[in-house]
């Protein structure tokens, strides 16, 4: 028998949040839509059975980080259980190294599956990224596809872009250039006289 779920929706620096939880952990978080009203109904139809009450301590110490890092300041989730009944083995594994990309870089598709040890998988990796129901505490935001520009939105995340996400953090790419420097490449050096 599945334990009960809770939501609540909260203030952040982008807007109203929301997250669920189960007594197993975090079960979803949603970025905020254009209005609450859309941000509870897209949490709704994702988990219908989830009910409003007031989070339990350790739900509040995910809900603070969410909000701190969105603020752009400093956040840990490694404590945060999550709990990933029910989602296949392979986007588990996907989102527990996901979860180890340090705060201001980024990986791509192909890199993850390359850490995973299964060759060619970068599109089964991406699919398992735009399903990712815990944005944030696992950061789909920095994981990219190569040579692309990161303006994707997961279905949990609201109208954030990855873009803005990664700008909150000062995002890198895994070769060290800034997110700036992909999107506004340096002008080639003048020749001098």
């Amino acid at each position: 028998m599945m334990a009960g779920r809770g939501y609540a929706v909260f203030d952040t620096g982008v807007g109203r949040c929301g997250i669920v939880w189960s007594d197993a952990g975090v079960v979803g978080v949603q970025l905020p839509e254009a209005r609450e009203i859309d941000t509870r109904r897209r949490l709704f139809r994702h988990f219908p059975e989830a009910r409003e009450l007031r989070p339990p301590v350790n739900i509040e110490l995910a809900i603070e980080g969410i909000a701190a890092l969105l603020r752009g300041g400093v956040s840990d989730f490694s404590d945060v259980e999550l709990d990933m009944s029910g989602i296949p083995a392979f986007n588990q594994r996907v989102y527990n190294l996901t979860r180890s990309i340090p705060r201001g870089e980024t990986r791509t598709y192909g890199e993850i599956a390359s850490q995973l040890r299964v060759s060619g998988a970068a599109r089964s990796v991406a699919q398992a990224i735009a399903k990712n129901p815990f944005v944030i505490i696992v950061p789909c935001h920095r994981v990219l596809e190569a040579g692309q520009t990161a303006d994707q939105i997961s279905p949990y995340g609201g109208t954030i872009s990855k873009r803005h996400l990664l700008s909150i953090e000062g995002g890198r790419t895994s070769t060290n250039k800034t997110l700036f420097d992909v999107l506004l490449p340096v002008a080639p050096p003048r020749p001098h006289n």
